[in-house]
């Protein structure tokens, strides 16, 4: 198998199964998505796309390349956000989405009114974690590294016979 071939198969397998992961946690465990969880899936969803074009593009000599990159980088802006996601959750970060708590009210009223508008799941509380890393976390390390790998698979050349 070359290089250009097991960087497709995993940029297709990479992200089929972080959301494999993503959607089981929340079927079988009841988690359930914030804002940010659904922006690091989109780049998994974008990054299934690209590897799906590069698979079709296999019979051709060398295509497909193009589109290996393009997933890499969709995986990569998954992990990225992931960083960030784990970030907010950590305290580290101020969430810019509505879905962190931030309150900043003149009245009762309005502390009121943020209460009840405020989302069910907040982005900056973390619902599981493995060996101390949150799912966000778990994300980041998985999309960072297996991004690159495909980056450097697929920029390898193919070994010529001496």
């Amino acid at each position: 198998m070359t290089s250009l071939a097991k960087a497709k198969a995993l940029a297709l397998l990479v992200p089929a199964a972080l959301l494999a992961g993503a959607y089981g946690s929340q079927v079988f465990a009841g988690l359930v998505p914030c804002e940010m969880c659904w922006w690091q899936r989109y780049a998994h969803f974008a990054a299934l796309a690209f590897a799906l074009l590069a698979l079709a593009l296999s019979r051709l000599p060398d295509r497909g390349r193009s589109f290996v990159w393009l997933a890499a980088l969709a995986i990569l802006t998954s992990g990225l956000i992931g960083f960030y996601h784990a970030g907010v959750e950590a305290k580290i970060f101020e969430g810019f989405t509505r879905c962190t708590a931030r309150v900043h009210a003149t009245s009762t009223a309005d502390l009121m009114n943020q209460i009840l508008d405020a989302p069910l799941v907040r982005c900056d509380t973390i619902q599981w974690s493995f060996l101390g890393i949150s799912m966000a976390g778990w994300n980041f390390i998985l999309s960072t590294l297996s991004a690159l790998l495909i980056l450097w698979l697929s920029l390898r050349r193919p070994r010529t016979a001496a």
